[in-house]
């Protein structure tokens, strides 16, 4: 038997995840980002200022009940936490969640995406056991999770919203 690192693993995931995230994500229309599919939702919306051109609907407590996300405001928070996640991985200053913004347009947001993609590609290429091991700040601030469970995070949390918008997506087509 075959045996296999904890990165390569944790890269297999990745990999499987976001094949299926690209079957949906290949099939999206620019008027599926913005479909209202219920009266209570969360969606980004036109904002007032150049560098937030559309701001996303936000509550710092859980709303009950939870409003239903469009596809924008999916998109937006994948590469919210994505991105963060990312400054957190290559030790940079994370972002605040008010500077991370919606890219505009369907198009942009699938390239904006994509780019993460690639961007955590680098990270996981580069982790070693030791990397792995230690602690992750992100998403557990004051934790004792490692950086092996923050990667295993982002496929989780990329896989959830992958079926959500996909959801979503075959809602709207079945319209």
């Amino acid at each position: 038997m075959m045996s296999v690192s904890r990165r390569d693993l944790l890269r297999w995931q990745f990999d499987l995840t976001w094949q299926l995230f690209e079957f949906h994500l290949d099939r999206l229309t620019p008027e599926d980002f913005l479909w209202e599919p219920a009266a209570h939702i969360w969606t980004v919306r036109p904002g007032f200022q150049p560098e937030a051109p559309w701001v996303p609907d936000w509550a710092e407590t859980e709303l009950d009940p939870i409003p239903v996300p469009t596809i924008a405001w999916l998109t937006w928070h994948i590469g919210w936490w994505w991105s963060v996640t990312l400054d957190h991985a290559q030790k940079r200053p994370p972002r605040a969640r008010e500077a991370i913004g919606w890219p505009g347009d369907g198009p942009g947001s699938l390239r904006w995406l994509r780019d993460l993609r690639t961007e955590w590609l680098e990270v996981l290429a580069r982790l070693t056991d030791a990397d792995l091991d230690g602690v992750a700040p992100f998403p557990w601030p004051n934790s004792e999770q490692t950086v092996a469970h923050m990667v295993a995070w982002v496929n989780a949390e990329l896989m959830k919203n992958a079926s959500e918008i996909g959801q979503l997506r075959l809602l709207r087509a079945a319209g």
